[in-house]
């Protein structure tokens, strides 16, 4: 009977795994997430997995073995409880398939308020306050010169987050 079980993949293999068991005729499952990052000082939606290195399969182990499982490429190992792999609940895997797709932001993008630090350019030293994004590859920051407040537009590379 079928079930579904919870497999460890290479590192950055995730993806070479998937296809090899699918064409094994195995079902996967890798739910993605897609998170706002700063990528090369711009900010574009990257979908990651949900579940780094971790990929759901279902199959039937008397018509496929575990040892096959584990031998595909890109596949390190069953997650198991004792010497058993652990099945993964229906319902789990109902709920996971259901998620809609939710963009979150990177915890490491600065939010309106957080304190940064500038690393580059002429204010280099100075703490500022992250106010909004302008555009792709700039930001907005609140800067405090000579007790006088001050909002500048700085590349998204020449800053940092506290």
């Amino acid at each position: 009977m079928e079930s579904w079980y919870l497999l460890y993949c290479k590192r950055g293999q995730l993806s070479r795994a998937k296809e090899h068991l699918e064409r094994q005729a195995v079902h996967c499952l890798s739910p993605m997430i897609a998170l706002e990052k700063l990528v090369r000082g711009k900010r574009t939606q990257v979908n990651e997995p949900l579940f780094p290195n971790y990929l759901f399969v279902e199959f039937d182990p008397e018509a496929i073995h575990t040892t096959t499982i584990s031998a595909t490429r890109g596949v390190s190992h069953f997650v198991r409880f004792g010497s058993l792999p652990a099945t993964v609940p229906t319902d789990v895997i109902e709920a996971l398939q259901s998620q809609t797709t939710v963009t979150l932001p990177d915890p490491e993008l600065p939010q309106p308020g957080d304190r940064v630090l500038i690393t580059d350019g002429a204010f280099e030293g100075l703490k500022a306050i992250f106010t909004e994004p302008d555009g792709e590859a700039r930001s907005m920051l609140l800067l405090n010169l000579l007790n006088k407040q001050i909002v500048r537009s700085l590349d998204n590379r020449q800053f940092q987050k506290l």
